[in-house]
C-alpha cells in the first residue's frame, strides 16, 4: 500500500503516550454515551509513521494506554495484542483522507437500526452538514474486517466524514479524536430524531443548496479546546 500522506492534525505534535491515553478515553466515552457495549467499537488515531488502534477483544473499561496497538501502513505490528478486527478500514480511511486524524467505529442503536435497513439518512436536520453533505450514506454489506468492507466504506465516505455500514454500524472521522467522537454522537442523535419523525409523519427534507451553505458555515463549527488549553 502507498505511504499515507503526512499527518495534518493536532495529534501530530502530541506524545505517543498522550495519543494512547486519548484513544482509551474515547473508548470509555463510547461506552458512557451509549454508543457501544461490551467489546464492540474501535478507535484509531494517526501517529508518527503509522497509526494507533484499539486491540481486539478488550472491554473499554479494562483498556490501558499500553494496550493500544501501533501499526504501520502496510498492516504490520509488533504488539503482543492483536489490533481490532476492523483495523483495515481504519488504515485505509486514514491513508486515503489526509484531513482525518482519527476514526471512530461503533454500533449505536439508531445508527445501526437504519444500517440494518440499508437506509441512508437524508437532510432532515441541518446538523447533517456536520458529516459533510446532504446525506449520510449507507455502505452495502460486507463481512467485518474484510477488504470488501473497507472499500465499501471508502466509497460511502466520499465527500463525507461519516457513514453507515449495512447490517453493522457506523463510522465517524475527524481531524482529531474529539471531533470524530463528537460526530459519532451527532450522527446517533440525528438517526434517533429521524426515527421519531418517521413515526410522527413525513419528514421534510432540506435542499442540497441549503446543506451546502451549512457545510460552509460548519467549517469552523464543532468542539474546540478551551482558551487556556488552546496553546
Amino acid at each position: 500500500m502507498p505511504k499515507a500522506p503526512a499527518p495534518q492534525n493536532p495529534s501530530d505534535a502530541r506524545s505517543e503516550d498522550a495519543v494512547r491515553a486519548a484513544i482509551v478515553s474515547a473508548m470509555v466515552d463510547l461506552l458512557r454515551l451509549g454508543l457501544s457495549q461490551g467489546t464492540s467499537g474501535n478507535v484509531s488515531a494517526r501517529f508518527g509513521n503509522g497509526f494507533l488502534v484499539t486491540p481486539s477483544g478488550i472491554p473499554a473499561e479494562e483498556l490501558r494506554p499500553e494496550d493500544i496497538v501501533a501499526m504501520s501502513w502496510d498492516g504490520g505490528f509488533t504488539h503482543a495484542l492483536s489490533p481490532s478486527s476492523e483495523w483495515r478500514f481504519h488504515r485505509d480511511i486514514l491513508a486515503a483522507r489526509p484531513e482525518f486524524g482519527a476514526v471512530v467505529h461503533a454500533h449505536p442503536t439508531y445508527c445501526t437500526a437504519f444500517a440494518i435497513c440499508g437506509r441512508e439518512i437524508p437532510a432532515v436536520h441541518y446538523m447533517i452538514a456536520a458529516a459533510g453533505g446532504p446525506t449520510i450514506r449507507c455502505a452495502p454489506y460486507a463481512p467485518y474486517g474484510t477488504e470488501a468492507l473497507s472499500k465499501a466504506a471508502l466509497v460511502a465516505l466520499e465527500g463525507r466524514a461519516g457513514c453507515l455500514l449495512a447490517n453493522h454500524g457506523m463510522i465517524a472521522a475527524g481531524s482529531d479524536l474529539r471531533k470524530a467522537l463528537w460526530l459519532a454522537v451527532e450522527m446517533e442523535a440525528l438517526c434517533r430524531q429521524y426515527a421519531a419523525a418517521l413515526q410522527v409523519g413525513a419528514p421534510l427534507i432540506l435542499s442540497d443548496d441549503e446543506i451546502r451553505r451549512t457545510v460552509e458555515r460548519f467549517r469552523s463549527y464543532g468542539p474546540r479546546e478551551a482558551a487556556n488549553n488552546a496553546g
